[in-house]
């Protein structure tokens, strides 16, 4: 099927200025100043007056659920696909959380594919917050080898649910995923949950810095969690590390201001990302610190602090994009994902003048029109 897009502002995410797009099947084919209407393009569709990028990455959503803390109640439900439509992201990367018990890799791995087959791009880390892992196969190595949807590991540091790995124990895992990757052709990376304790990320500047292992395969989320873990992850991302600001869960302050804040500080925009640790369980308290209820993290903040990031903190939208769509596609190695340039996927936003999100198509296929929602998953209203 050939889907011709007409007189769209495309950032790519350098601004190309007035285009056209030609997309055959999910694939972007041409880009150009004009691309003549023909008896073999299935639907034209005119963009005129609006701004388009490349689809968003998240690369931190608990697709499954999560939760749990506080007894089986407090889990989360999974997410459906129209609800990441909805938001403009058009590739996931699903992952457990604190629970790999009642919550299996295996359950994750059949949603990954689910998602897949529904219309967008997905992929998943495997194990999760124990430094014991828990795989489909039978180790980290044969899961990045064997499993196509694998592309890293999951494990937590600086938090009381962790195991409190060593130094050595990480690298082990880092082994395998770095390994891994090389024999089935991905990148592999570890992706490290950091929690609030005073010990930060200290085991990983220490991995980076005195084992000297390739900081690129090192990924740190959620380092915005407190101030003085997001001033220790700066350090992490002078030594070239790319740092992922989480918009979803907990934060010191609104994720668009860290972003600011790494920029005074000479941090490159090209070393930052944000996820949304979408359906990552939350508690609810009263103003005396008392549990009270539950909810989620929502997964459309990665959109809403990016657009903070343009509006707000007066960043070009050339820049404030990359921070979910070619930062991302980077850290991950996806390599036909995040830019909007001939040989990607089609996968792509449209914004109106005032940066609203109103158009999405996901591997070639428009999936939401002038903010209404074209084709859901399965099992949605």
């Amino acid at each position: 099927m050939l889907t011709l897009i007409k007189n769209a502002n495309v950032y790519a995410p350098e601004s190309l200025g007035k285009k056209d797009i030609l997309i055959a099947g999910e694939k972007i084919v041409a880009i150009e100043d004009e691309i003549e209407n023909h008896s073999a393009i299935s639907k034209t569709w005119n963009a005129e007056g609006k701004t388009l990028t490349a689809g968003f990455i998240d690369q931190h959503v608990h697709i499954i659920g999560a939760g749990g803390k506080h007894g089986y109640a407090s889990m989360t439900p999974e997410i459906m696909m129209g609800e990441f439509i909805r938001c403009g992201t058009t590739t996931v990367v699903g992952l457990l959380g604190t629970d790999g018990t009642a919550r299996s890799v295996k359950t994750l791995y059949a949603k990954t594919k689910a998602l897949t087959n529904e219309g967008i791009s997905a992929y998943m880390f495997t194990s999760y917050f124990s430094i014991d892992p828990v795989t489909i196969t039978s180790s980290i190595q044969d899961d990045m080898v064997f499993i196509d949807k694998v592309i890293g590991c999951k494990v937590a540091i600086s938090d009381e649910r962790s195991s409190y790995p060593t130094a050595t124990e990480l690298l082990r895992h880092l082994r395998e995923v770095r390994v891994g990757g090389q024999i089935s052709g991905k990148k592999g990376i570890l992706h490290i949950h950091l929690g609030k304790m005073s010990s930060q990320i200290d085991i990983l500047l220490e991995i980076v810095q005195k084992y000297e292992y390739p900081i690129e395969n090192i990924s740190p989320t959620h380092v915005g969690r407190t101030k003085s873990l997001f001033e220790q992850s700066l350090k992490f991302a002078e030594l070239g590390g790319m740092i992922d600001i989480t918009t979803g869960g907990t934060k010191y302050t609104d994720p668009y201001k860290s972003v600011l804040y790494a920029l005074e500080k000479g941090i490159s925009i090209d070393q930052l990302t944000f996820s949304s640790d979408g359906n990552a369980g939350l508690g609810k308290t009263d103003e005396h610190g008392n549990l009270i209820g539950f909810t989620k993290a929502p997964i459309h903040l990665n959109f809403e602090q990016t657009r903070a990031l343009i509006k707000e903190g007066g960043l070009p939208i050339s820049e404030a994009i990359k921070l979910v769509t070619v930062n991302p596609a980077k850290n991950l190695a996806l390599k036909e994902k995040g830019s909007v340039k001939v040989g990607f996927d089609a996968d792509l936003c449209c914004f109106d003048e005032d940066f609203k999100l109103t158009d999405v198509f996901a591997r070639g296929t428009q999936m939401m029109e002038n903010t209404h929602v074209l084709k859901k998953g399965n099992f949605e209203n």
